[in-house]
């Protein structure tokens, strides 16, 4: 893996260089791990102008969690305790010559910025941008399979979780339950705070567990995803409690399903963003659902659960070949309750089968 992380900086200083900066610094955790293998806690990644160094604020830890740093990068500890890494790697940088230093914006206060001047007033600080983010869009097969044990671990957990008795538990006990099913599964830990939703909560995105207990009749929607080796997928489901569904239910579902498969199916490289989001946002719009529709029917996933691309009407852009996306479009009913179905796949050309799917628990309506 050492090769690995060496050629993503390589492409990040020749970027750099193409705008006339010899210089980077890489402050956000995500980017940091996916350049450098690992992200102890609070550390930076100062790209050149001379060796590349991982400056640390404490010593790293064996943590599986903060992933294991290349070998072959430099690991710096900070010279005075409590200090800030960002300002240090100005003032590493501008010692070493470097007239200009790219910066993530998006990740630095106002207060981290002017202090980085401070130390460095002779230093031109230049906007980074999202440039390590594009480079992350697309996956190669390591984080691929990572993102593929994620599912299988997520999927064991939903799958044991619907075998157990259901009904008189809350939302919030089956939240915890399932988090603990992934840790026990091999995850490091969720990817996300798991959402269990009930009756009336059911279908919203991102629903926060309450004290509401599972009744009779229910639709029960849950949405989890596993972390594994910092990577991280996402599943969502639907179900209905202890009885029959109603017609409600039933027609409700079947929409929501057609949406998702159209999405699904909309998922080969050369396909616009927003056409993808169009495939499966037309038919709930045309169901008379469009108002309450979320502003996205996807997004992609890896070492950030909410990654580029954004699967939304306004998105710009084309999907690649292997990059990891999830399709999870929703109906929600005010006062009733809705359908969310979830899933996690990675772009593959129609010659290789289509999109593959990584999140495999059935997507029948199942009455628990």
């Amino acid at each position: 893996m050492s090769e690995v992380y060496a050629v993503r900086r390589g492409l990040l200083r020749d970027r750099c260089a193409a705008v006339g900066s010899a210089a980077a610094l890489v402050s956000r955790p995500a980017n940091v791990r996916y350049l450098a293998g690992g992200a102890p806690p609070g550390a930076v990644l100062l790209l050149g102008p001379g060796e590349d160094v991982l400056l640390c604020p404490r010593p790293p830890t064996a943590d599986p969690a903060d992933g294991r740093t290349d070998e072959h990068l430099r690991v710096d500890l900070l010279p005075v305790a409590g200090g800030d890494p960002v300002v240090h790697a100005a003032d590493v940088a501008a010692g070493a010559g470097a007239e200009s230093l790219a910066v993530e914006e998006h990740d630095l206060t106002v207060a981290r910025h002017r202090a980085m001047a401070s130390v460095a007033p002779g230093l031109r600080l230049a906007d980074l941008g999202a440039t390590v983010e594009q480079l992350r869009i697309v996956k190669d097969e390591e984080e691929i399979g990572c993102l593929r044990i994620a599912a299988e671990i997520t999927d064991q957990a939903l799958g044991e979780l619907l075998e157990s008795i259901l009904v008189g538990r809350t939302e919030r006990h089956l939240a915890l339950e399932l988090e603990r099913r992934l840790v026990d599964h091999g995850a490091d830990g969720p990817a996300f705070a798991t959402s269990v939703a009930t009756g009336p909560h059911s279908g919203r995105g991102r629903h926060r567990p309450t004290d509401r207990r599972v009744e009779e009749g229910d639709f029960l929607s849950v949405c989890l995803g596993a972390n594994y080796r910092g990577y991280r997928c996402e599943i969502g489901r639907t179900f209905v409690i202890g009885t029959a569904p109603a017609d409600w239910q039933i027609e409700l579902y079947e929409l929501v399903f057609a949406a998702q498969r159209a999405g699904r199916e909309a998922l080969l490289p050369g396909a616009e963003y927003r056409d993808v989001d169009r495939a499966a946002r037309h038919l709930l719009d045309s169901a008379g659902h469009g108002e309450g529709l979320a502003p996205f029917t996807g997004h992609g996933v890896g070492l950030e659960i909410d990654e580029d691309p954004q699967l939304a009407p306004a998105a710009m852009g084309k999907l690649d070949a292997c990059v990891p996306v999830t399709v999870e479009p929703g109906v929600h009913l005010p006062g009733r309750g809705g359908v969310r179905i979830d899933d996690t796949l990675v772009v593959r050309p129609e010659a290789d089968g289509g999109p593959e799917l990584l999140t495999i628990t059935t997507k029948e309506l199942l009455a628990l």
